[in-house]
């Protein structure tokens, strides 16, 4: 049951960075950087790079981290929650929260980089992880 702990701590990450780019996005219309109508179809005028780098951030939070909730819910049902799987879960969600970070802050790309493939490693672990427990005879419930 402890698996959901770190799924609730990128949950929580994910909707954070959803209300920083609906305050981002707001400001920018209220400054008059972007005109509303912009939003519309995300066309019609150039978006500041502020608002760019924050909207692919958004959609990169519905990519991988996608694999990391399946694997988390396969973890609780087969009943294969372990000291392991958790260490490896709590590694992945750290990763990207320091991710997020750099993507936000300085940006800084090959240290963003970094922190992706070590999260897509960590993932990648869990889910081997898994699958040799499950392979081996671990109890599926």
């Amino acid at each position: 049951m402890e698996i959901i702990y770190p799924v609730f701590a990128m949950v929580v990450l994910t909707i954070a960075v959803i209300l920083i780019m609906g305050a981002r996005r707001f400001a920018a219309v209220r400054d008059k950087k972007i005109d509303p109508g912009f939003f519309r179809a995300y066309r019609g005028a150039d978006e500041p790079e502020s608002l760019r780098v924050i909207s692919r951030h958004v959609i990169n939070l519905f990519e991988t981290p996608v694999l990391f909730y399946i694997g988390a819910i396969f973890v609780l049902i087969t009943g294969q929650t372990n000291g392991a799987l958790l260490t490896i879960a709590w590694l992945y969600v750290l990763a990207r929260y320091a991710h997020t970070y750099v993507h936000l802050t300085s940006n800084a790309v090959m240290t963003r980089f970094r922190l992706y493939l070590l999260s897509l490693v960590l993932l990648l672990t869990l889910w081997g992880v898994l699958m040799v427990l499950l392979v081996s005879g671990g109890s599926v419930r």
